[in-house]
């Protein structure tokens, strides 16, 4: 059977609990609190802007349940024209839907999925519809130049 020495016990505790102290007493010593970082106003788009990012496609479905392609554009955020504005987002959109207007714009965007990507936007508004995946729709563009 094993005796613990019961006299050395109340050293121990105390030395844990001081150890304790001094380590959340460091800790918090250290860290001070980091002021609220203040939003950065975005950037206005007018029609006519080059919009730049990264071109994503997603597949989802259309109206009549037909699988289709969806691109979408990451960006930075835009405050677009009036009246859409923010889009009732704190710093506006930074995701925009590209939308395909017939097959020839749609396999020019098949060969640019995962570039970066540089689109002349015509005509934007704000998303919306339930169940849209962006925060915009850019409904008229061009693509601007054909990145390696």
């Amino acid at each position: 059977m094993t005796r613990y020495d019961l006299k050395a016990l109340p050293t121990w505790a105390a030395a844990i609990c001081v150890a304790g102290l001094f380590a959340t007493a460091a800790s918090g010593a250290t860290e001070t609190p980091a002021p609220p970082a203040t939003p950065v106003a975005p950037k206005t788009m007018k029609i006519g802007d080059v919009l730049t990012g990264q071109l994503n496609a997603m597949r989802s479905r259309d109206a009549k349940g037909k699988r289709t392609n969806v691109y979408q554009l990451v960006s930075e955020p835009r405050r677009l024209p009036a009246p859409a504005g923010l889009c009732n987002l704190e710093t506006g959109p930074e995701t925009f839907e590209i939308v395909v207007a017939n097959d020839a714009q749609a396999t020019q965007l098949k060969k640019l999925v995962g570039k970066e990507v540089a689109l002349k936007v015509a005509e934007v508004t704000c998303a919306e519809q339930a169940g849209q995946m962006s925060e915009a729709l850019v409904t008229k563009w061009s693509v601007v130049t054909k990145p390696n």
